[in-house]
């Protein structure tokens, strides 16, 4: 746990400090940059954007995983959203095969 935590604030230091170089910050904008300006503005302490950011690596993946779960249920589900998802795919993709 103490290496994790260690670990952890390496990284939110490494965002720090790109968020502090890049030209458009829109780009950047994402749950961790957010955390760190709450941080900047006095909102949050250190302690808390580093335990916000390990949480979220720890739970993501079961949080994730149970939501794509009932996302599909509910597509199949409700057969003329996944009809309108299929051609939304297909235009934008085409005729590339699909990746992750």
């Amino acid at each position: 746990s103490k290496d994790l935590k260690g670990e952890m604030e390496i990284l939110i230091e490494q965002k720090r400090q790109k968020l502090s170089t890049v030209e458009k910050l829109d780009e950047h904008m994402d749950f961790a940059s957010q955390l760190i300006f709450a941080q900047n503005r006095g909102d949050l302490t250190a302690e808390n954007v580093n335990q916000c950011v390990l949480e979220m690596m720890i739970a993501a993946p079961d949080t994730l995983s149970v939501t794509l779960f009932f996302m599909l249920i509910l597509i199949a589900e409700h057969p003329t959203v996944e009809e309108e998802m299929m051609r939304e795919i297909e235009t934008v993709v085409g005729k590339q095969e699909l990746q992750s």
